[in-house]
Formats: C-alpha cells, structure tokens, sequence
C-alpha cells in the first residue's frame, strides 16, 4: 500500500537505502561473524576481546581508526583516477546488489535478464582496480594491477558458463523465475524440497564457488594483493577512507556472489511450494532465507582463504583455463542433452 502512495523517484529511493543497508549491514555482519571469531577460533584463539561485550564493536573501532587516517597521495600520482577508483569498485559491488531477489517481487532493480545484468556487473570492478594500479605510480600497484586483470578475465569465462546449465534449466535469465523454477519444481515427481539447482548442476556449483574464490582475489588466488611479493598489491599505496573503501567492497563483494549462488543453486529466497506458505510470508521469510544461505555460502569462502595456500601464476592459469572451462563445457553438453531427452 505504501509503494502505490509512493512516487516514483521517493520509490527509487527508498529502494537504494534498502540496498546500501542491506549490503552495509551484511558486510559487517560477516567481518564480525568470519573475519574476527571464526577465523580466530579456526586458529584456537579468541579474536578481538576489548571494543563492547565480546569484540561485539571492534568493526566499529576499525572503522573509526580508518576515517581517522590522513589520506595520502604519492607524490606522482594521477590525483584523480587515484581517488576514484576504489569508488569504482565499490559502485560495482552496490551495481551487483540491485538485482539479487529478497521475496516475491522484493528486488531494487527489476531486469528480465538480471543474471546477465550480474555476470556483466561484476566485471566492472577490474577497471577500479586496474586504475589503481596504473596511477599509484608504483612498481608493486601496477604488478598487482596486471594480475589482477589476468585473474578476472580468466576466471570469468568458467563462472559464466558454470550458470549456463542453470538457464538451460530454468530457461530463463531472471533471478526471479529461476528462484520460481525451484521452488515449483520436484524430484522424480516430488516436491517435498522443491528442485534446488546444486542437486542437479553440482557441477557447475563448484565451478562457481571456485570462480568466485578467483574473482574476490581470496586465497589461494590472492596473487593480486600477495604480501609476500606485492606488499599490498594494487592498494598499497592506499590509506585512511579509501582503502576502508576497498576493504568494504572486497567482502561485500563476496556477500553479493555468494547470494547469487544462494539463488541459482540454492532456490534463493524461496521455499517448497509444497509447504504451502503464502505469498505474503514470503515478503518477511525470504529475506531471511537468502541471507543464511548467502551468510553460510561466504562462510565456506573464509573457510577456503584461512585453509590452503596460494597458487603459482602459472597454477591459477592453468586450472581456468585447462580444467574448469572444459568441465563447464561439457557440464553444458550434459544438461543440455539431458534438457532435451527428458
């Protein structure tokens, strides 16, 4: 009722405020919850103890310090591309958000085609970070500007194919109906857990859990920002707001690839329709539901970068481009032929 009282442009607004708390609120919910406990227990300690009960408020402390530090530019510097680009990457991540479906309808922006919206979006955040290394004027930024580039474009392809059995599936492109498609859809005629898409495209699933490993330049792909070789990679020389922009964006980044696949493997937002819960439920029960499983998808992705050690070059190139995009292809051939008998 409010949304019919509603012009247009209060609409659109009120819908960007949702988006940007939800992708703020989200971030630091998973900082807290993997960066600073899990990880920490995963490594038999206790974590940040001091800021509110129970390191409840070091975020806030971080966040803090960071605003706090002078922001600095190299004395050789292109002041503007500089400044911009963590911007950049973070307007992508935002960009990323707008098209992932909460509920029935309950979406920032709806497209007819948002997974290709998405897969496109997503792509956007390497010219951030290919400015930043360029205009930092530094050996190290560029190195890990460069990687970063060659990273992305490979890793892309597989992740792209890797949602292709999905589409074949569905046969359709809108996040909505594929969370539709498994919600109504059954195993061997029974409905009781819908047709989540991993059951039948395990496959893929991995592939893109894999891919987007290689996308948020999280271990064992952090080649980008390697300490031990780059010092910090392409944001070294980065300080004070902005590289706290950088650090907002890289996990929710991840927060936003991990509700992607939450909604093409996982059945996103929806439930059985066997179970026979309304529509209007749905509006306070699916936000729920594809939040656990976006928050447990980036858990395994934290469980991935504290767990095995990085690639070689050569390494990461080599398992994109010999060994995850032949499995996607013939993941396509399979489902499709599959598509076709059945």
């Amino acid at each position: 009722m409010i949304g019919l009282q509603l012009a247009y442009w209060q609409e659109t607004i009120l819908r960007i405020v949702i988006g940007l708390a939800a992708l703020l609120g989200l971030t630091g919910a998973v900082v807290y919850l993997y960066l600073f406990k899990f990880v920490s227990f995963m490594q038999s300690r206790l974590g940040p103890m001091e800021a509110g009960p129970y390191g409840s408020l070091q975020l806030l402390a971080e966040v803090g310090k960071w605003l706090q530090k002078e922001d600095v530019f190299t004395e050789r510097a292109d002041r503007f591309v500089f400044a911009a680009s963590p911007f950049v990457v973070i307007l992508s991540t935002f960009m990323l958000f707008v098209v992932v479906p909460g509920g029935p309808g309950d979406e920032v922006a709806h497209m007819s085609n948002s997974l290709l919206y998405a897969l496109a979006i997503s792509a956007i955040s390497v010219l951030g970070i290919l400015m930043a290394g360029w205009s930092s004027a530094n050996k190290y930024a560029l190195l890990g500007g460069l990687r970063a580039a060659g990273q992305l474009v490979a890793y892309e392809l597989p992740m792209i194919l890797a949602v292709v059995g999905v589409v074949i599936q569905a046969g359709t492109l809108n996040l909505q109906e594929i969370v539709a498609a498994q919600s109504s859809g059954g195993i061997f005629g029974w409905g009781g857990i819908g047709n989540p898409y991993i059951l039948t495209q395990f496959v893929g699933f991995i592939v893109f859990l894999i891919a987007m490993q290689a996308e948020l330049t999280q271990t064992p792909f952090d080649m980008p920002v390697a300490e031990s070789e780059l010092v910090a990679g392409y944001m070294v020389e980065y300080t004070g707001i902005r590289f706290l922009v950088y650090f907002i964006a890289e996990f929710a980044t991840a927060v936003g690839f991990s509700a992607i696949a939450a909604t093409l493997f996982l059945g996103g937002w929806g439930l059985p329709e066997s179970w026979g819960i309304g529509r209007g439920a749905m509006h306070v029960i699916g936000p729920l539901v594809v939040i656990v499983k976006a928050v447990l998808l980036t858990g395994v992705v934290f469980w991935v970068r504290f767990t095995f050690p990085r690639f070689r070059e050569d390494q990461l190139q080599r398992l994109a481009w010999k060994f995850l995009i032949p499995i996607s292809l013939a993941n396509i051939v399979v489902t499709a032929v599959l598509k076709v008998v059945f």
